[in-house]
């Protein structure tokens, strides 16, 4: 099903207006001798495709795209129609047979953490016993002899319920054996659970009186002592006190980072926990024209900050001004978390009716409601009466339940139905409330790259909720059958970024890692909605659409040529998509013809093989920003 590229013929053109972050290798075909004067010539035409234009016509006669020299969409159309278009210094792309569509929108997903992440040794979501695990350690531990003894040992991607065997809880002793008397913490990659020696216990001054804070739990033993794991907003306890990376090496590391997105078709983000420190990056990145995508920050407001909507408000109109001169920046969303994670052992999230325990009996726990109704409503009213979009972290249905009665306390009290309030993650919505979505003018934000048959979803969740809500689980199918628009992302890093396999899962429930089908007949979406719910679907939520997420003449060229027509091919054969060609406004951003569109896919590749969490907090040193499943 796969296309190639001819050797280049011509580098004139697109390439040598393209600025940092083109790639160096567009390949090009002989297009037909100049057949329209310069000043409507075009850049750069594509031709020979299937164009997914994510409007009526998505299934229809275009086969062809002129990128026009302002960095718009001049032409969409038959090839004889578009090739008109092809002047002396156009560049003419052959995609044959390949599809060239809007490039993907991810609505909820995390760069800058997944640039922080790779700096550091990761255990890919590995199941391992202590000894296994200890082994491994002891490795990367050798491998950084040097910082004995006071350096930190940060370890990323660690699998909170990866000890064997299953049930295998997690203690500071079993990393006190370990070789060394440096402070060790393992960073779940779920990004709600980090794990602590005594060393990093001690430094961090946390004993047995030590409170619990809002929004976080200290795990205690039978003894009433910390037993070195810590949930959510108690992982800051430690957190705060590990070295931040060099600023210059973690600049190159977010480049490289946004140069793998860039490869796998990615043309905007929402970067969905930002606060002053990620903007600082963001604005270095831009300065030396390494931001490749358009980029939406949602400024996270601290669980202790809801409270008081005036001042939070404030805060974000400060952000904002700051950094408004940022090339790439749009501003206009905040984050909030409602509640954690669902899986066993955290199950942090708000459930309407408690978790059962491993023999199926109820017990008397819900999980944690990190912010009531009533100040999730006040909190909406106050931003959405000032212009700006909320977007909530809710994977269980107590807390989905709570951002809809949040949005609809806002509109009630400012009418606003143009924001596209956004609740994330979605994993368990009640029946009740699967159409007040479209009622509200919300977006049901999902990541359904997590709908499949896995450890995930079977081990660590179906015995603790039942099968009657397990079979409600990322209820896709039924939100769209009740009028909502929904929109998609990646939650990477908690995810691998997988994009086109995120896209496929979204259809057949599988994906390529899956063990089998999640419920594929009841929520299991069409192609083509799963398509446009991650291009349009998420233009939508960002409100961007009037500039992107479709290809239609006039818009912005944010544009991928596929290996392949995904429209049509095997559902299966989605997830091995090759991009061979991203454009942000005209601009190449990535060329797998390039040396360095070669090695950002190479990249991309390797990380396909890595870990599969759920949901994020991320903590970057002492900057907590719970995010990922919200």
């Amino acid at each position: 099903m796969s296309s190639s590229y001819v050797s280049p013929l011509s580098r004139r053109g697109l390439l040598a207006a393209a600025g940092a972050t083109g790639a160096a290798g567009l390949v090009t075909v002989a297009g037909p001798a100049a057949a329209s004067s310069p000043r409507r010539s075009a850049a750069l035409v594509v031709h020979g495709a299937r164009v997914f234009t994510g409007t009526s016509d998505h299934g229809g006669r275009a086969r062809a795209v002129a990128v026009g020299r302002d960095g718009r969409i001049l032409a969409v159309g038959t090839d004889a129609e578009v090739l008109r278009y092809v002047g002396r210094d156009t560049e003419v792309v052959d995609a044959r047979g390949g599809t060239v569509m809007s490039g993907v929108h991810d609505g909820h997903a995390h760069p800058m953490d997944a640039a922080n992440r790779s700096l550091r040794p990761s255990l890919a979501g590995a199941e391992q016993s202590v000894e296994e695990l200890q082994k491994t350690l002891t490795g990367f531990l050798k491998d950084s002899a040097d910082q004995e003894p006071d350096g930190w040992l940060v370890v990323e991607d660690w699998n909170p319920v990866g000890l064997l065997p299953h049930g295998t809880a997690p203690h500071h002793r079993m990393l006190d054996a370990l070789p060394t008397r440096r402070p060790v913490v393992l960073r779940g990659g779920d990004g709600h659970n980090l794990w602590a020696n005594q060393r990093a216990l001690d430094i961090a001054k946390i004993t047995a009186s030590t409170p619990d804070p809002v929004g976080g739990k200290i795990v205690k033993g039978a003894d009433g002592k910390p037993t070195g794991v810590l949930k959510d907003d108690a992982q800051p306890l430690v957190s705060r006190h590990i070295p931040e990376p060099d600023e210059a090496r973690l600049a190159d590391a977010a480049a490289r980072t946004l140069a793998e997105a860039a490869a796998s078709g990615i043309t905007t983000f929402m970067e969905a926990v930002v606060g002053r420190a990620e903007l600082t990056l963001y604005q270095r990145l831009a300065g030396s024209g390494r931001l490749p995508q358009r980029i939406v920050p949602a400024l996270r407001v601290e669980t202790d900050l809801t409270k008081d909507p005036a001042a939070a408000l404030a805060y974000a109109r400060e952000l904002r001004a700051d950094f408004a001169g940022v090339r790439g920046l749009r501003f206009g969303t905040v984050k909030v978390f409602l509640d954690g994670v669902i899986e066993y052992p955290a199950q942090t999230a708000a459930l309407l009716t408690p978790y059962l325990d491993e023999d199926g009996r109820p017990t008397g726990h819900r999980g944690d409601l990190y912010v009531t109704a009533a100040d999730y409503g006040r909190l909406s009213a106050a931003f959405n009466a000032a212009g700006w979009q909320m977007h909530a972290h809710a994977i269980g249905d107590r807390a989905v339940r709570t951002s809809l009665d949040g949005y609809a306390y806002a509109l009630r009290r400012t009418a606003r139905r143009d924001l596209r309030n956004t609740t994330a993650h979605l994993q368990l919505v009640h029946p009740a409330d699967l159409p007040r979505f479209a009622a509200l003018g919300a977006v049901p934000c999902m990541q359904l790259q997590w709908a499949t048959r896995n450890t995930w979803t079977m081990d660590a969740l179906l015995p603790y909720i039942g099968a009657e809500r397990h079979r409600r689980l990322y209820p896709a199918r039924s939100l769209e059958r009740r009028g909502a628009a929904l929109s998609g992302g990646s939650d990477w890093p908690v995810d691998p970024l997988q994009v086109w396999n995120q896209i496929r899962t979204a259809v057949d429930r599988e994906g390529m890692e899956g063990e089998g089908a999640l419920y594929r007949a009841q929520e299991g979406l069409r192609r083509t909605s799963s398509l446009l719910m991650h291009t349009l679907g998420t233009a939508r939520q960002l409100r961007t659409e009037h500039l992107t997420g479709t290809v239609e003449r006039g818009k912005a060229a944010d544009l991928v040529v596929l290996d392949r027509d995904v429209t049509r091919c095997p559902v299966a054969d989605i997830s091995s998509v090759e991009v061979r060609l991203t454009l942000v406004g005209g601009t190449v951003v990535h060329d797998a013809q390039s040396s360095a569109g070669r090695a950002a896919a190479a990249r991309v590749t390797r990380a396909a093989a890595g870990p599969r969490p759920t949901a994020y907090t991320a903590v970057h040193g002492g900057r907590h920003a719970s995010c990922g499943c919200g």
